[in-house]
């Protein structure tokens, strides 16, 4: 629902119309009032894991990201809280982030968010993986609001981008210094 375009006309018309339950109509209501970032960001790669998640995101402006952080996290404590019937902070720490400073650092970057999930997976298939983005590179799933193209356009110059993206995923030893910028330091 965030980076989705929000139909606010179906939405009104949810709203103006007399035979329409008051449930639907509060639905229409909540959906018109959540924050939408179509348009601001694009996703080019995330994969959720069991106690963190990557996000690889290009922004319209520089402070978009953290309203969009800010919204997702904020949400997702307040459901899970209500869910599992707690109360406080969810997440440890505030989200941390890196300006990504060119094209080789981009490929690592989402390379290294999807080959996250392989000590989980224990020799299983990365594809197999099915809180990543890696299906849509690989052509398995498709995802309006993946925009998989920003990456998979530097593989195009081959047959198959999805089969050189795949190759470049799961072939070959890591470039260490790639991972270098693309990584947070801890400290």
């Amino acid at each position: 629902m965030y980076v989705l375009p929000k139909d606010e006309k179906a939405l009104k018309a949810i709203l103006s119309d007399s035979e329409i339950l008051w449930k639907e109509k509060d639905k229409a209501l909540k959906l018109l009032r959540l924050n939408n970032f179509s348009g601001d960001i694009s996703f080019i790669s995330y994969c959720l894991m069991p106690n963190h998640f990557h996000l690889l995101v290009k922004q319209k402006n520089a402070t978009t990201i953290d309203t969009f952080m800010n919204s997702l996290c904020t949400r997702y404590a307040m459901y899970f809280n209500k869910k599992y019937k707690r109360v406080g902070v969810l997440f440890q720490d505030h989200y941390k982030a890196v300006r990504v400073a060119s094209d080789e650092q981009l490929l690592h970057l989402s390379r290294y968010i999807h080959r996250n999930p392989i000590k989980l997976l224990q020799g299983g298939p990365l594809q197999s993986y099915s809180y990543s983005s890696y299906q849509e590179y690989l052509g398995l799933r498709s995802s309006s609001w993946v925009a998989s193209h920003l990456i998979l356009d530097y593989f195009r110059k081959n047959k198959n981008a999805s089969e050189s993206y795949r190759s470049f995923v799961e072939g070959g030893g890591v470039d260490e210094s790639m991972l270098a910028l693309a990584l947070i330091d801890e400290a």
